[in-house]
């Protein structure tokens, strides 16, 4: 397990027994000044890295602070500061001077979660964004928040931590030069990491398919308290996921619909393509939705035909002793045959005992055979089996 350096609105997934809080959501105090940054008290530390490229070079530095990365702003390169870890509130006043960002958008930034959204100021577009990633080893996914800060020359991504994300490929095309990337502006370097981030839920999703289809056959075969919890479990995830597509795919929406100077025509069309990946995540999404809904009813089903089955045998074999119980109990009575000739003279006979078993064991055959003939006994090594359990 990584180390927890998320606040608890976005801690990573987990199994049902260390579950968190997905929808613990924190606010500003009630009066507090707008644009007030209000940083998680376990930040991780800014990692800052500068890829300046164009058509023929590229080159990767490590920034020691924010200040560093000035000359690189207004050059006709293409400059990616990418901030990985909050940092300090100090280090967020420095991205401020530089970038020259409204105290709300750094708020949005800072104070996370926020609503994946786009929103275009004088000089500058601010897109925010949720990103998930498959957890290797113990299932589920990292969620964290994205935020951009696209301008003319330059693109500013901000991540909550520097352990975990899909940039890579990215990266990859950006130090090798495959594609069109290192031909292009920043507008579309923002479309690239926003198709990245969509196409990241795939993976996850795919997990989720497995993990349901193997349910419906544990729902069917031997449902168990185990198995509802399992249920519970998935249908809180992929509501998590449900609650961080369906706003970013609106969000690419407007970048569509409402253009800007920032992005070019031929980028929106990119980003179009774009947004039918957020449709088809989103479809996905709200289809396993459906089928975890359905193997809760089908569990409930499940449940109820083994009491049932349970509740017949139980009818079954007490129909059976019942007799043999009223005949037990008939003789048990002990009535003096001294006092009257009518008092159980089958207690003298020399074979009474052997009469009674006789009666009693022709009476649960007979029983036996008529339930058989009924179909009463189909079902009964399934029960059988459960009671053994």
């Amino acid at each position: 397990m990584v180390e927890n350096r998320f606040p608890p609105s976005r801690l990573p997934a987990q199994p049902a027994e260390e579950e968190e809080d997905y929808f613990e959501y924190f606010y500003d105090e009630p009066g507090s000044s707008p644009g007030t940054l209000r940083l998680p008290p376990d930040a991780s530390p800014a990692t800052i890295v500068l890829i300046d490229y164009s058509q023929t070079s590229a080159t990767r530095t490590h920034l020691e602070n924010p200040l560093s990365c000035l000359p690189s702003l207004d050059t006709e390169t293409v400059s990616w500061v990418d901030v990985m870890g909050l940092g300090t509130e100090e280090n967020w006043r420095q991205l401020g001077e530089v970038f020259k960002l409204h105290p709300l958008v750094l708020e949005d930034i800072v104070n996370i979660p926020q609503r994946p959204k786009v929103e275009d100021h004088e000089d500058h577009l601010l897109i925010i964004a949720q990103m998930v990633m498959p957890k290797e080893r113990s299932g589920g996914f990292w969620i964290e928040q994205v935020s951009f800060i696209l301008g003319k020359h330059y693109l500013l991504t901000v991540q909550e931590e520097a352990e975990h994300d899909c940039f890579k490929p990215v990266r990859d095309r950006i130090r090798a030069g495959k594609g069109t990337i290192r031909q292009r502006g920043p507008d579309y370097l923002a479309y690239a990491l926003l198709d990245a981030i969509i196409d990241g839920f795939f993976p996850v999703l795919e997990e989720y398919g497995e993990r349901i289809e193997e349910l419906e056959d544990e729902v069917v075969t031997n449902p168990t308290r185990n198995t509802l919890e399992k249920i519970y479990q998935i249908r809180r995830e992929l509501l998590a996921l449900r609650r961080a597509i369906w706003p970013q795919r609106d969000a690419i929406n407007t970048l569509i619909r409402d253009g800007s100077p920032l992005i070019s025509a031929d980028v929106r069309i990119y980003l179009r393509d774009c947004y039918d990946h957020a449709v088809q995540v989103m479809e996905m999404v709200e289809t396993y939705r459906e089928l975890a809904g359905g193997l809760m009813d089908v569990y409930l089903s499940s449940i109820s035909n083994k009491m049932n089955e349970v509740m017949k045998f139980l009818t079954v074999m007490s129909s059976i002793f019942i007799p043999l119980t009223f005949i037990a109990g008939i003789y048990g009575m002990n009535f003096n045959t001294e006092k009257s000739p009518w008092n159980m003279p089958e207690l003298n006979w020399p074979f009474g005992y052997f009469l009674c078993w006789g009666a009693m064991i022709t009476i649960a055959a007979s029983l036996v055979y008529f339930f058989k003939r009924r179909g009463w006994f189909d079902n009964f090594s399934t029960v059988r089996t459960d009671l053994k359990r």
